[in-house]
């Protein structure tokens, strides 16, 4: 498949047929992603690929109440652990959830954890991480830089071998319980468990704020890149 055609195409993917994805096709997919960069080649991840039925199961009754919370969250109007959100706030949302959401939170790709395909926990070596903002007065993401190419890279690799998947990291509120279950050390944390298989349908078009943007040229407030109405949405 053509990188541009891949890079445009490669969307998140929740659903699943049956087919089952061979062990070699998600070695091959590794194998592939593991050209990703990382600060000074680090390569900090480790991945571990359940099989498992009950750790599976275990992992999907981890992930449902994180689940659950983002949709109460989402409902109130808020986005979900946004920085600076009102903490307060957050828990009135949640306590808040009615029957239909929290009925609702029980369906679809988080109830069917368990059963997608292709099942991968990706975690982060701490001590290998050049977080560069660990000292800010905010939250720290930089050293994500050395991490998630090699998660978007294992989607890359996927969707050129005609599969589909998502990253996701709702897991991550649950990281204590699933470092136990998976035997993670201590100095590793949680970054990202990611769902592979065949899609039911194949994504084709996906829609994306256009250049102009989020681009812009000398300062924030200079001029869009390519110009005001450069790109599309599609």
């Amino acid at each position: 498949m053509d990188l541009i055609e891949t890079l445009r195409t490669t969307g998140a993917v929740r659903e699943f047929t049956t087919d089952p994805v061979p062990d070699e096709v998600v070695a091959r997919i590794l194998d592939t992603a593991r050209f990703a960069p990382s600060g000074a080649n680090a390569q900090a991840w480790h991945v571990v690929l359940i099989k498992d039925a009950d750790t599976r199961t275990r992992l999907r009754d981890l992930y449902l109440p994180g689940w659950r919370d983002y949709l109460a969250m989402g409902a109130a109007g808020l986005r979900p652990w946004a920085p600076g959100n009102d903490v307060d706030i957050e828990a009135e949302a949640m306590a808040a959830a009615s029957d239909e959401l929290l009925a609702a939170a029980g369906q679809g790709f988080a109830a069917d954890l368990d059963r997608v395909p292709v099942l991968l926990v990706m975690f982060a070596d701490l001590r290998a991480l050049a977080a560069v903002d660990r000292d800010l007065d905010r939250y720290s993401f930089a050293g994500g830089a050395s991490v998630y190419p090699f998660a978007w890279s294992i989607l890359l690799a996927a969707r050129a071998e005609g599969l589909g998947g998502v990253l996701t990291t709702m897991l991550i509120r649950q990281e204590e319980s699933v470092k136990a279950m998976l035997g993670a050390p201590d100095h590793w944390a949680l970054a990202a468990a990611i769902a592979l298989g065949h899609p039911v349908r194949q994504l084709r078009r996906l829609r994306r704020q256009p250049v102009a943007s989020f681009a812009t040229v000398d300062r924030v407030d200079g001029p869009g890149v390519g110009g005001a109405g450069a790109g599309s949405t599609v």
